[in-house]
C-alpha cells in the first residue's frame, strides 16, 4: 500500500540522461538532460547508423569523459513512444540500444510536454 502512495522516483543525473521520443513518419526527437531545460536538443533524427545511433555513440562518449567513477560512466536512455509511433519503431530503437551497447535504458510513458515537442518538430499529428 505504501508504494502506491509514494511511488519510487528514479533519481537520474541530467547530464547522463538521453531521452528518445518516438513520433510518426519513422522519425524521433532526442534531447539530452531535462525536458524543461535540455542541455542539448530537442533534435529530430531518423533511425539507423546516420541518425539516432550516431547520437547514442556520441553521448556515450560524453558521459564517459565526464565521470571518473566507473559506476557513473554509463549513458541512461529513456525511450518514450507516442501513440502514433509504430511497433516497428520500438523494435528498431531496441535494436539500436543493442548495437550501440547502451547498458541502461527504460521504456517509459511520454508526457504531454514531450508530445508537444513532437508536434513542434512536425512528427506528431493530433
Amino acid at each position: 500500500d505504501e508504494t502506491k502512495q509514494n511511488p519510487e522516483k528514479l533519481d537520474v543525473s541530467e547530464d547522463r540522461t538521453l531521452t528518445l521520443l518516438l513520433g510518426e513518419k519513422n522519425q524521433l526527437v532526442w534531447y539530452y538532460g531535462l525536458p524543461n531545460a535540455p542541455i542539448e536538443g530537442p533534435t529530430k533524427v531518423g533511425y539507423g547508423k546516420n541518425g539516432v545511433r550516431k547520437e547514442l555513440l556520441a553521448k556515450k562518449q560524453t558521459v564517459k569523459s565526464k565521470y571518473a567513477d566507473p559506476k557513473k560512466q554509463d549513458l541512461i536512455v529513456l525511450i518514450k513512444a507516442s501513440k502514433k509511433s509504430t511497433y516497428r519503431n520500438l523494435v528498431d530503437i531496441l535494436d539500436e540500444m543493442a548495437i550501440a551497447d547502451v547498458k541502461i535504458y527504460a521504456i517509459v510513458d511520454i508526457t504531454p510536454e514531450e508530445n508537444a515537442m513532437l508536434k513542434k518538430e512536425e512528427i506528431l499529428s493530433e
